[in-house]
């Protein structure tokens, strides 16, 4: 059996023209680009349609209805022809925009995947290549580089979620340092977070008091931890102040939770609050007041035996 081998020819042998002479084929035969594309059929290719003072290469349609714009560039991938992608996307309201390209750019791959995971659209970013075997006629050869996945979808609104997160915390973190600056001046150098947590010196080396906040409940500790290789010392130093526990938490009013956290570097005294955390926003100032009183309560009580 002979078997041929693949050449590679130059594009501009094979379309001299990108507008002219790709683009007028492309138009002629999108069926060959459509073949590439999973459960999508294209139809109706309209070439050099009107978009403000733009012109897309082709408009077409996809089952639906929906426009599919098609931006072709018989070079290395750049900005101009990305920002014109985006631009006949937007303006023709379309629900699939192609790019076409001989090279694409890694930061324009990267671009293409971060706008699949972040916009409602799918777009595709395919590289196309003149072959022949052989004698043969010259055949184009589209190779899809990024498409849009229901992974990639996931991963978008995943991203979104955890962007809400962070400015929902930031937000609680705002308003509770602000009024616990009326109260004490614990935390009055503290900004506020996207994390979960916000933390100050407790006036030695290792020892932080720290706010920290879940979706539906909250906590202030004294958080223990002088660095690695340190489990030992962080072990020494809570045993030495749990030895003054029922003094400690005669003086805080309540039973705290006191932690060794033996599979871990770290120890911890903490009292926890179950009236709601960061989802809970209705319940804010009494959060914050409660949180702000416990932490002003438990400064006090720890801080003789800390000195």
């Amino acid at each position: 059996m002979n078997i041929g081998s693949i050449e590679r020819l130059p594009l501009r042998d094979i379309w001299q023209h990108e507008a002219h002479d790709f683009t007028t084929w492309l138009e002629d035969n999108i069926e060959v680009l459509s073949n590439e594309l999973d459960d999508i059929s294209l139809s109706n290719p309209e070439s050099e349609k009107s978009a403000g003072d733009f012109s897309v290469d082709i408009v077409g349609e996809d089952e639906n209805g929906n426009f599919v714009v098609i931006e072709n560039q018989l070079g290395k991938s750049d900005h101009d022809h990305l920002g014109k992608l985006l631009t006949y996307l937007t303006a023709f309201e379309a629900k699939i925009a192609i790019w076409i390209v001989s090279e694409a750019r890694p930061e324009h791959i990267s671009t293409i995947t971060w706008l699949n995971e972040s916009s409602s659209a799918d777009l595709y970013l395919f590289k196309i290549e003149a072959i022949r075997i052989g004698d043969s006629a010259p055949a184009p050869l589209f190779t899809m580089i990024v498409g849009p996945s229901e992974e990639s979808k996931a991963v978008g609104r995943k991203k979104k979620e955890m962007a809400e997160r962070h400015k929902i915390r930031k937000n609680f973190w705002e308003q509770l340092l602000d009024k616990a600056k009326e109260k004490t001046s614990l935390f009055s150098s503290i900004s506020p977070s996207t994390s979960n947590w916000i933390a100050t010196g407790a006036g030695k080396t290792g020892l932080r008091y720290k706010y920290t906040i879940t979706q539906h409940a909250a906590e202030v500790k004294l958080y223990i931890d002088k660095g690695k290789n340190s489990h030992e010392e962080n072990y020494q130093i809570f045993q030495k102040l749990k030895s003054h526990k029922k003094e400690i938490e005669d003086k805080f009013g309540e039973e705290l939770n006191w932690e060794s956290l033996e599979e871990k570097r770290a120890c911890r005294i903490s009292k926890r609050i179950e009236l709601g955390g960061y989802k809970d926003e209705e319940k804010w100032d009494i959060i914050h007041d409660r949180l702000i009183d416990f932490m002003i309560k438990l400064e006090k009580s720890l801080s003789p035996y800390i000195s």
